[in-house]
């Protein structure tokens, strides 16, 4: 019935109304807009663009486009050009006296226009004590549009009930990033609009396809992300030797001298010689949580200081190491800017040298206070090099020459990359070949961060087991020596914390 209708309302109207009919042929099916028909009772027929029928819709569809949608000129621009981004929309509006604009508002805050950029409320050029409220159009065409409770306040307030069309012009600061680089790239390509801010930085990894329109890519987010004044792009993998990586400058001011604040400590450095990861405050605070005044924290790979520092804030004791000399220099910056510089020992030092020199002599003498001293002092040891840290363990072998209590174990916390189905088990599996023992079940695995697709960022805690950590196992006391806490096994449930992806 509504094929023949269609049908009837072309025939009709070619021979009536050429002129809009040649427009509604040109329409997609889905496109009209069925509505009872005066003409003809009890009929449903489409009436847009016939005004002849007094039943047209506020929008004219040759004007509809979506507010989303830039002009089609802009695709497969590799220059921004902002001014082809400019177009021309046609928006329901109702005209309110000024004195009610905000009790209206209140009403309307839901189908009101909602754009970057774009005022909800604007001028009436043909009345200075009216106002005009925009409305969104995918919600509001006509007063029917309206719930019952938006149409009783207008009732209220006396508002003039016609839904008025007005011409809006857009630009370019009323699209949104990802709405922009969708209408620039090749139809159906990715476009990646995410990327990690180091304070006026944002990082970005481009793909190849990506690459010729890097530089408008790296305008667009400058543009549309306050801030941010320098836009740079990966270029090869991190180097598991200092953790940096060589980048290009897409857009903005050649400086990366960055400062950032993480969970309330301002760390600076040079972005472009040190590794900093914002998706890593989370675990960075999972483990200074772990800690209480007082307890001793050795830090292989420290990098600027993200567990280092907030360790010492909370009275710890801290010695601290990197090999990165870069690294290394704004570590001591650090200490010195959040003032803990006389309660962290820093160490420029490869790893391995780091746990069998000073690691090793203030262990010993930590080991032998604890055990004298009975107190609850804990010792960590924390690994973040999740590219090779893991190897590092096998350091710890035999480090010691006297037992220790077992309250006076450390407790490791090393990270490691995964591309296993079972990457709890395929960490637990690794850290046990370095230390040359079974953990048994006396250790956590955490699962930090999926890095990529069938990739993640393991965290694994244990106590080194004191047939590992010491030579002689006579026991001082000669009294039997308690089984290690056991901690936590996550294996079966990994906490899997995805709010720094």
């Amino acid at each position: 019935m509504i094929r023949f209708l269609v049908r009837f309302n072309k025939t009709w109207a070619n021979a009536v109304l050429s002129t809009p009919a040649k427009t509604l042929t040109r329409r997609e099916w889905y496109s009209f807009t069925p509505v009872k028909s005066q003409h003809f009772p009890g009929q449903w027929v489409s009436t847009d663009n016939i005004p002849e029928l007094g039943m047209m819709s506020v929008q004219n569809p040759e004007e509809v486009i979506d507010l989303d949608l830039p002009p089609a000129a802009v695709r497969g621009m590799t220059q921004l050009n902002r001014d082809l981004f400019q177009k021309t929309v046609a928006l329901p509006a109702l005209k309110v006296r000024k004195e009610l604009i905000n009790k209206v508002m209140k009403a309307l805050r839901n189908v009101a226009i909602k754009r970057p950029g774009l005022k909800r409320v604007i001028e009436d050029s043909e009345d200075e004590i009216y106002r005009l409220i925009l409305l969104d159009p995918d919600k509001i065409s006509c007063l029917e549009s309206f719930g019952a409770s938006e149409r009783a306040i207008l009732k209220e307030y006396n508002v003039d009930l016609e839904v008025r069309k007005h011409n809006l012009i857009m630009t370019y600061e009323h699209f949104k990033s990802e709405e922009i680089l969708k209408a620039v790239l090749p139809v159906g390509q990715d476009v990646t609009t995410g990327f990690s801010r180091i304070g006026h930085i944002a990082h970005m990894n481009l793909r190849d396809h990506q690459l010729p329109y890097k530089h408008l890519i790296g305008q667009v987010i400058m543009d549309k992300n306050p801030g941010i004044t320098s836009v740079v792009n990966k270029l090869n993998i991190i180097d598991n030797t200092y953790r940096n990586f060589q980048m290009e400058i897409l857009a903005g001011e050649d400086n990366m001298i960055a400062t950032v604040k993480e969970n309330n400590i301002v760390y600076e450095f040079d972005f472009s010689k040190v590794y900093w990861n914002p998706r890593l405050s989370t675990e960075h605070g999972r483990i200074v949580d772990l800690l209480k005044a007082g307890d001793v924290v050795y830090d292989v790979f420290a990098g600027v200081g993200p567990f280092a520092i907030p360790a010492a804030k909370k009275n710890c004791k801290v010695m601290a190491n990197d090999l990165n000399p870069e690294s290394y220099k704004w570590l001591v910056h650090n200490c010195k800017v959040n003032k803990v510089n006389e309660k962290v020992q820093t160490f420029n030092l490869d790893g391995r040298d780091f746990i069998m020199g000073p690691l090793k002599d203030d262990l010993a003498k930590q080991t032998e206070a604890i055990a004298l001293k009975e107190n609850r002092t804990s010792i960590h040891i924390i690994m973040n090099l999740p590219g090779m840290a893991i190897e590092f363990l096998d350091a710890f072998r035999q480090l010691l020459e006297e037992p220790c209590t077992a309250n006076a174990l450390p407790t490791v916390h090393c990270y490691s990359f995964s591309k296993c189905d079972e990457p709890a088990k395929d960490v637990q599996r690794s850290a046990e070949h370095f230390l040359k023992t079974s953990l048994e079940e006396h250790f956590s695995v955490h699962l930090v961060r999926n890095v990529a697709p069938n990739k993640e960022m393991m965290c694994i805690s244990f106590k080194i087991p004191v047939k590992v950590l010491c030579r002689n196992l006579m026991v001082k006391d000669n009294t039997e020596e308690p089984a290690p806490k056991r901690l936590r096994s996550e294996d079966a449930t990994v906490a899997v914390d995805y709010s720094d992806l």
